[in-house]
């Protein structure tokens, strides 16, 4: 490490403090770093090792990792790849091909988490103007004295050896998520959109002749997603909001019931379900703060606007909120003057495709799951489809949209060329 970066560091000083390790996190470390920016990462816990987080990698991401130049380590990482996504809706199939999107990855991924952020992390880490500072816990921001006593000028945070610091910085972003430590000591509140569900998430074995692929089954009271992830599939068995507690209560039987009613095929992998301790609850919230920035601090990925699991979407946008971020913030940050107008850029770049994709699953969880996992009214109300699945399943040019919506999304982001790395090449200087 550079003398002077070692100084900061001991003087507490950086010149962008970036509050969580998740993709936006390090994401935005690397880009920073890449263009010459001191940037210090802040991650709470001693590993990336949280089962059931966020694990797709859509096309646009697996894009920024080729202009990255990091496409042949990412090849090398044990991953599947999705070209189809086949939903059955109360009835009525929907099969999503990925194939006619545009780009060189006409695909999703599925790797670990934790694999993946390894991977930026081991990249950024090759730049001297990164540190990643693992078990480090950020507490809430300091502010400047005098008469701009709201400018945040960095953050108190607890290090490894439970001691409480402080670092300041030029500029901090908070890519600490939905629980945002810092986004609530600010009091800054997001607008709720809700959410009619919750979701489980188990695991269940698989064997080599097992279906392949993702797909998707919304019943007449119930709904459930399977993922191939390799030698297991990862479940999500949706419920409705609120009824965890409930429904724990009446035994892992019921959910085994369930789960097959949904999908008869895993009769054979049920049962290595013994416990509700191995099924963990994701707490459904969609929500999207009114600003994204005050004097000193930015919010992005989750602590800006959580999303709803509706499409797999919100690793994606993360990312891409980090690498507009980057292009935006990295001049003024080795300037030392990053401003509110520049905060104000990049949510001015990332406002509408947060909005447009919360819209699109709003009308997904009222019109589609809402109506799926309503089991009082099931008996009451029409076995068929929403009128849009159907209209969906008969005209492939909206199957088509409905790829590209969820694999690139609106307005995908590149890798500003200050970060572009070529791949390395084992042939000839010649070749």
């Amino acid at each position: 490490m550079p003398a002077d970066i070692e100084s900061n560091t001991s003087s507490g000083n950086t010149t962008c403090i970036v509050a969580g390790g998740g993709p936006a996190g390090i994401m935005l470390g690397l880009l920073l770093a890449r263009g010459g920016v001191d940037v210090t990462v802040m991650e709470k816990h001693a590993d990336f090792l949280r089962d059931f987080r966020g694990d797709t990698v859509h096309a646009s991401t697996l894009r920024l990792l080729d202009e990255l130049g990091l496409a042949s380590e990412f090849a090398r990482m044990p991953h599947r790849e999705i070209d189809t996504l086949t939903m059955s809706v109360q009835g009525t199939e929907v099969a999503i091909d990925l194939s006619r999107i545009p780009g060189p990855h006409k695909h999703i991924a599925l790797v670990p988490q934790w694999d993946f952020l390894e991977l930026l992390a081991a990249a950024a880490e090759k730049e001297p103007t990164f540190r990643l500072l693992r078990s480090t816990e950020v507490l809430g921001p300091i502010f400047a004295e005098g008469p701009r006593k709201d400018k945040v000028v960095g953050v108190r945070y607890r290090g490894a050896d439970g001691e409480v610091r402080e670092m300041r910085a030029a500029l901090t972003v908070a890519c600490d998520g939905r629980s945002s430590t810092l986004r609530t000591a600010m009091g800054l509140r997001p607008r709720s959109f809700g959410a009619p569900m919750d979701v489980w998430w188990f695991r269940l074995p698989r064997n080599a002749d097992d279906p392949h692929g993702l797909a998707g089954v919304l019943g007449t009271g119930a709904a459930q997603i399977v993922i191939d992830r390799g030698d297991y599939y990862q479940c999500a068995y949706v419920i409705p909001k609120g009824r965890d507690a409930e429904l724990r209560a009446q035994g892992i039987e019921a959910l085994h019931r369930g789960a097959l009613a949904l999908v008869p095929w895993l009769a054979d992998h049920i049962t290595s379900l013994t416990s509700f301790d191995d099924v963990k609850l994701l707490d459904v919230q969609m929500n999207r703060l009114r600003r994204w920035y005050c004097d000193g601090l930015l919010l992005i990925g989750d602590a800006a606007h959580a999303m709803s699991p509706v499409g797999g979407v919100g690793i994606n946008l993360a990312v891409a909120d980090a690498v507009a971020a980057a292009r935006t913030l990295a001049g003024p940050l080795r300037a030392g003057n990053p401003s509110t107008m520049h905060l104000a850029r990049v949510q001015a770049r990332r406002w509408l495709p947060a909005a447009l994709i919360q819209a699109v699953q709003r009308v997904v969880q009222r019109r589609v799951i809402a109506v799926a996992i309503d089991a009082e009214g099931a008996s009451t109300r029409q076995s068929s489809a929403p009128l849009v699945v159907r209209i969906a399943a008969r005209f492939r040019p909206l199957r088509t949209a409905a790829g590209y919506g969820i694999a690139i999304g609106p307005l995908p982001e590149h890798v500003p060329k200050f970060a572009r790395r070529q791949p390395v090449t084992t042939g000839h200087a010649s070749d």
